[in-house]
């Protein structure tokens, strides 16, 4: 059998059970620059694997994940048949799980996304196919999971089995407290993994609260296991179970008993192991100058001291030393590093004219600059960056703000019907660009998993974008650089969203090549709950490498900012922007225009705070740290990244 080693030549992989043996690892990992480049290997390993089944005349038998983490898997297979011809006909697939009680028509069901992702795509016959089923009888299910196990054995055992990983440590619905032995059981989902499904469902309240999963030992009896984790929010859990001990309460750290497993990560969620976060403790490092700033951001917050206190024991009593002999004293350390870190300090975002620019993150000239600030929804322009926003206006910059989606799913049926009540009483349905009427009656007999009518989602669109229009009104914005795009991957009417075209891309490059701007600002927060915002930083990409050969693209640089989510860490910052009080308060009330999106927010991840109060706690956290490092002490502070396209 092929691995991912042999499959995939330019990638540095060690053969499995002899990986990398740092001080703090106990599985073998690998991490890619990003989950598409690292799907692409894992689809191929599966393909070597079924082609040498294949050629000895043998079934391929295969375990298969749901949730966000494979789809890209799925994609790249499904590509690999119709453009390769890959062919399934020899595969035997055997899904983890499904919720309970759960029928395989409802749009939510594992049943479903197999189908939807894969299977329906396939040349795989149907009766090959397995997965848990969640109408079964309360009073049969015992019986039918131990058929379940029969049938994964009977079937030569899984060679290959494909995992995620939930925040809770869940591989399948194996929940914290799992026993190593336990097979394919009823369980009871824990509450962390019934919040990160409310997306999906529209609300915690509909989440199934069981779930049929294959157990603990039922996995680890596979040949194969490769785990897949993409995001920063699953970095703790990563460096938990690669990490520490064996516990039940992170089942995934069962894993480590296999021989033949690999995690395969992004940077993102691979971020937190001590490998990639602080290298130093590992072994030697090549100290890049921004392994220094990293490292001494790091020293500062452990040691409780700012910049200019640390001391040489500091730096060698924490790995650090080889950096000292290099530079030659803390001293010197230290006052260059205060000075890297003071100079992304900014009260000009856009520059400040007629000034030395040779230590501001910002370019002196053209004093007045063309910018987008592009928001994935409507609403994270004020959310991210309200007062950044606010300044680069006052400081007469020519400003444009581009709504990337429609954000329509993210307003509620009771808030679409308070609207559509007023509009029908206000005004005359065949003046309007939404038939009241028809969305009213379409809202009040609405069923379950139904997708939203054309006019539903027209009228949600119509509430976001006049939330957004005032908004920007309230901070100085004409209505003229307001642009909503409306991007057509978005217009599905529910989470899932369609591929990414050329009409998506065109529809940003048009806008930028029409604006032709100095600054382009965009949401580089990638840990939003469905994918939104990483699918929109793409598209910005793909439009950028279109438009570079234009000269005027030689003048704009992009600056990444972080959304409701995460903050960049302080040693990623280039660009600090202080906000005072008042300031402060402009931001909040522009973000409280949003009115759909306060109290009840739909897909507000695992942080119950409104988006408001999200966003001035970290930026008022952001000042602290600023503070700490003894650099000046603000209200808030804005933080942004620039990425060289």
């Amino acid at each position: 059998m092929k691995t991912l080693i042999e499959s995939n030549a330019d990638i540095s992989y060690k053969s499995p059970g002899k990986f990398e043996e740092t001080r703090f690892e106990k599985i073998h990992n690998e991490i890619f620059k990003n989950s598409a480049d690292a799907s692409i290997v894992v689809a191929r390993e599966i393909a070597n694997l079924i082609i040498s089944k294949q050629a000895k005349k043998k079934p391929c038998v295969l375990g298969l994940a749901t949730g966000s983490s494979p789809i890209k898997v799925y994609e790249e297979l499904v590509r690999m048949h119709k453009e390769e011809g890959l062919s399934f006909s020899n595969v035997i697939t055997f899904n983890l799980d499904e919720y309970y009680p759960m029928t395989k028509e409802n749009n939510q069901s594992y049943f479903h996304f197999m189908h939807q992702h894969l299977f329906n795509h396939i040349d795989i016959n149907p009766e090959n196919i397995h997965i848990p089923d969640g109408t079964v009888a309360f009073e049969d299910l015992n019986q039918y999971c131990i058929d379940y196990e029969m049938n994964i054995k009977n079937a030569g055992g899984l060679d290959f089995q494909l995992l995620g990983i939930g925040r809770t440590g869940h591989v399948g619905f194996n929940e914290p407290g799992s026993h190593i032995n336990s097979g394919t059981r009823i369980i009871t989902l824990d509450h962390i993994t019934r919040v990160d499904a409310s997306f999906d469902f529209n609300g915690i309240d509909n989440v199934p609260k069981r779930a049929i999963t294959m157990g603990v030992s039922t996995i680890l009896r596979s040949k194969r296991i490769v785990l897949m984790a993409w995001g920063q929010n699953k970095a703790d859990i990563i460096k938990r179970t690669i990490q520490d001990e064996i516990s039940s309460e992170v089942p995934a750290t069962f894993l480590q008993n296999h021989s033949n497993v690999t995690f395969v990560l992004d940077q993102s969620a691979a971020s937190e192991l001590t490998r990639h976060k602080t290298p130093w403790l590992v072994g030697e490092c090549i100290w890049t100058p921004e392994l220094k700033r990293k490292a001494i951001v790091w020293l500062c917050q452990k040691t409780n001291r700012a910049i200019l206190k640390l001391t040489d024991r500091d730096y060698n009593n924490n790995g650090m030393s080889d950096l000292l002999v290099s530079e030659g004293s803390a001293y010197d350390l230290n006052i260059n590093m205060f000075n890297v870190l003071q100079h992304t300090i900014t009260g000009w975002p856009g520059g400040k004219p007629n000034t030395d620019d040779s230590n501001r993150p910002e370019r002196a000239n053209p004093a007045k600059k063309r910018v987008i600030l592009f928001s994935p929804h409507p609403d994270d322009d004020v959310i991210s960056m309200g007062g950044t926003f606010s300044k680069l206006i006052k400081q007469g910059h020519d400003v444009h703000v581009v709504y990337q989606t429609s954000g329509n799913i993210a307003v509620t049926d009771d808030e679409a019907l308070k609207f559509a009540e007023v509009g029908n009483d206000f005004v005359n349905d065949n003046n309007s660009k939404v038939n009241f009427q028809s969305a009213i009656d379409f809202l009040n007999n609405k069923s379950e998993n139904e997708v939203d009518s054309i006019e539903v989602r027209k009228l949600k669109s119509l509430i976001r974008r006049r939330e957004s229009l005032a908004a920007v009104r309230y901070i100085g914005l004409k209505d003229e650089n307001t642009h909503f795009l409306d991007l057509p991957f978005y217009e599905t009417g529910h989470v899932k969203k369609n591929p990414v075209n050329e009409k998506d891309i065109n529809l940003v490059a048009d806008i930028i090549a029409k604006i032709k701007p100095h600054q382009i600002f965009a949401a580089g927060d990638l840990a939003d709950p469905h994918g939104t915002h990483e699918i929109c930083l793409n598209i910005i990409f793909d439009a950028l490498k279109k438009l570079k050969p234009n000269a005027y693209m030689n003048d704009c640089w992009l600056w990444l900012y972080r959304g409701a989510w995460h903050e960049w860490d302080l040693h990623e910052i280039d660009m600090a922007v202080p906000l005072s009080p008042d300031e402060v308060m402009i931001k909040r009330h522009s973000i409280l225009y949003h009115q759909s999106q306060k109290d009840r927010v739909m897909f507000q991840g695992n942080d119950s705070r409104e988006f408001w109060v999200r966003a001035e706690d970290r930026n008022k956290n952001t000042a602290k740290l600023y503070d700490a490092l003894g650099l000046a002490e603000y209200e808030a502070i804005e933080a942004f990244k620039r990425f060289d396209y």
